[in-house]
């Protein structure tokens, strides 16, 4: 009874803060100071539309490769402690049957040495004899009973495929949800997206793939590489600007271009593109560890 009276009082609690707070809520007449410079001066000096992408990658492009360390760190972190590791467990059980096989001691026969003794002695080992005898009809039959209905079990496991449905979504929305990922991730710099969001779109098709065909396996290692020479580049297109342009990953070392035009914005559709494609690997990675 308490226990329910505790949880009633802080559901009370958490909706009299959440009440508190939407009541004092005021949207803003106008833009803070920090904000009214990043929108005047990033169409300017960044040649983007899309003023939150210049924001991430450029000025906050340190923050940026933040993120994208830490989540390379998760699927690190992931990949180590799913990883499966059966020499291991195959050395364990050796060394176990094998401490097991030292510690049984060898049976040492008794030798009976009155006649009574031999009687009693006889008497135990018919009755011991008739004990194994059933057990070993009562285990005979019981295993007969498990193997023939295992065989069932082994014909049904293999013929589970995903429905018609999953199938079917998968050859129709797949090449649809690659093709968006990869635009999100090359206009980024144009309009609403990016490489986050777009590798993010790209790791969803990935699993629907998985879900679809549960016995496709991923090249981890391919991805893997991918992954890490997207890294030293996005790393090194940040160097580049740290010596060329103003900054570390400051597009200006290239040209800004026309201002809306696909190609533009300096260097930031590409430092994009390598983060989509370095999001999307490291979230494949995750997604195939987690379904092994």
């Amino acid at each position: 009874m308490m226990r329910h009276i505790l949880v009633a009082a802080i559901v009370v609690l958490f909706g009299l803060i959440f009440a508190r707070m939407v009541g004092g809520y005021v949207e803003l007449d106008a833009l803070r100071p920090l904000a009214l410079d990043y929108v005047t001066r990033a169409p300017v000096e960044l040649g983007t539309p899309n003023i939150i992408t210049g924001i991430l990658i450029t000025y906050r492009g340190f923050d940026t490769l933040g993120e994208v360390a830490v989540l390379f760190m998760v699927a690190a972190s992931v990949g180590l402690l799913l990883k499966k590791d059966d020499g291991k467990a195959s050395v364990a059980k050796v060394s176990s049957d094998k401490a097991a096989g030292e510690k049984t001691p060898a049976a040492k026969p008794v030798l009976a040495r009155t006649e009574a003794a031999r009687a009693a002695a006889a008497r135990a080992a018919a009755a011991k004899a008739n004990a194994s005898a059933r057990a070993a009809t009562a285990g005979t039959v019981a295993v007969k009973t498990a193997r023939a209905a295992e065989p069932a079990e082994d014909d049904e496991a293999p013929q589970r495929e995903p429905s018609e449905i999953v199938r079917t979504g998968t050859e129709v929305l797949l090449p649809l949800i690659f093709t968006f990922g990869a635009y999100v991730i090359v206009n980024g710099h144009l309009s609403a997206g990016g490489g986050f969001q777009g590798g993010a779109i790209v790791a969803s098709g990935v699993m629907l793939m998985l879900l679809a065909r549960p016995g496709a396996t991923l090249n981890v290692a391919l991805l893997s590489i991918v992954e890490s020479f997207a890294g030293v580049f996005y790393v090194g297109l940040g160097i580049l600007g740290l010596v060329l342009a103003g900054g570390f990953l400051d597009p200006r070392f290239l040209p800004k271009g026309e201002f809306g035009a696909f190609i533009s914005a300096g260097a930031i559709p590409l430092i994009s593109a390598l983060l989509g494609i370095k999001v999307g690997a490291e979230l494949s990675v995750i997604i195939d560890r987690f379904r092994s």
